[in-house]
């Protein structure tokens, strides 16, 4: 008798521990450095999608999701490593991150990709990741440089400016997304009067702004990071005169600026990714109920980075890297019946019939053929001391 109730106990066991498993993800974001201010909000983001699924009961037979976030800093491949092998020591199967796209590349090369797990990252835009060797396994939901420079470019040339002076900051994203914005508007017919690198945290901008002033033109286009150098290069070029219109990249994006200049900046503008369709509207409102500000940069991405890893391990049956990353582009590409932010039960529960869904999500992401989502943004003026979308780009 003892010998079977031992044995009763411990087929229960392990049954309980089959069936409502945790499932561990990590996520690595620039939690400090050049864009702390905007991962809390990305990273709730992800959570989000990662809590809906678990509390479905859905996924791969009631499994949940434990969430273990570490720090990328967005500048030391060093530390992006470290950060990466320590979440991969605690058993985690997949990567939501990074961000900053040289941290990003250290990651995949020495982590990810040797150990055969799915990254996907909501913000690395780098033109560089495109000829990483990825087998596979990495894929992104922002759209690349190339694409955000192109857009840029429109922008700027539909607001009528004929010449512009450029600065970038040095790294991976600052030089690819200067090179295609320099490209793009070229093609319009706009004058690049001068374009100069900057080096983000110095005191004093005053050389780099007299540099850009003395070739003229009519609007600086800063690409840069906002709480970085870029904050102080608008500083510098306001109390000089030397500028007072600025063509802002998606990380020069954010509330302070207007808060710090207020009707200083109301000749200028930008773009962040993002999309105006129907799922951005879904998002919203479960980001709002949540306590997460839906309109930073790249709160829709990140929450549909998250929401394609459950689905796609729903749709492989497994939590396995390999297993996941054929899935991936299956799961976001359709056809199938599609599914928005909110929703993300509804698709674990039709994948667990064996049916196929076009997960849209906030951003209508869809994959090209290296991982790389095709994207959309979101064209950005100053109403009423806020940014505010005037259209979809």
């Amino acid at each position: 008798m003892n010998k079977l109730f031992i044995a009763i106990f411990v087929f229960a066991s392990t049954l309980t521990t089959t069936v409502f498993a945790e499932i561990k993800v990590g996520i690595i974001l620039g939690f400090t450095g050049p864009i702390e201010t905007l991962t809390p909000a990305m990273a709730d983001s992800a959570e989000l999608a990662f809590n809906e699924a678990s509390d479905s009961g859905s996924l791969l037979n009631g499994e949940t999701i434990s969430v273990i976030r570490a720090d990328s800093t967005c500048k030391d491949s060093d530390a992006a490593t470290a950060a990466a092998e320590g979440v991969i020591a605690q058993g985690v199967t997949s990567i939501i991150g990074a961000v900053c796209s040289e941290v990003t590349k250290s990651i995949l090369s020495n982590s990810v990709i040797p150990n055969k797990m799915v990254m996907i990252s909501p913000a690395a835009t780098s033109l560089k990741l495109i000829s990483l060797d990825d087998r596979g396994y990495f894929f992104r939901t922002a759209p690349s440089d190339t694409r955000g420079g192109q857009v840029l470019a429109d922008i700027t040339k539909d607001r009528k400016v004929r010449k512009v002076a450029v600065t970038y900051t040095n790294d991976d994203y600052g030089k690819g997304l200067a090179e295609a914005y320099k490209v793009a508007v070229e093609t319009h017919g706009i004058k690049v009067t001068s374009i100069i690198v900057h080096e983000d945290n110095k005191t004093d901008y005053s050389s780099e702004v007299a540099t850009l002033a003395s070739a003229g033109g009519d609007a600086m286009a800063i690409i840069g990071y906002h709480d970085q150098g870029g904050k102080r290069i608008i500083q510098a070029s306001l109390d000089s005169g030397a500028f007072d219109k600025f063509i802002l990249s998606d990380q020069m994006i954010d509330q302070s600026l207007i808060d710090t200049f207020a009707k200083q900046l109301k000749k200028s503008f930008g773009y962040i990714p993002g999309s105006t369709g129907r799922g951005r509207s879904f998002f919203t409102k479960i980001a709002n109920i949540n306590g997460i500000n839906s309109l930073g940069p790249y709160t829709g991405e990140s929450y549909d980075a998250a929401a394609i890893i459950v689905l796609a391990m729903q749709a492989a049956g497994s939590n396995d890297g390999t297993a996941i990353a054929k899935k991936v582009i299956d799961i976001a590409n359709g056809p199938g019946t599609k599914i928005y932010p909110g929703e993300i039960k509804k698709g674990l529960d039709l994948l667990a019939k064996g049916k196929k869904i076009d997960y849209e999500g906030a951003t209508g992401v869809t994959f090209n053929s290296d991982g790389g989502a095709n994207g959309s943004f979101l064209e950005q003026e100053i109403k009423g001391k806020k940014f505010k979308t005037k259209k979809q780009r």
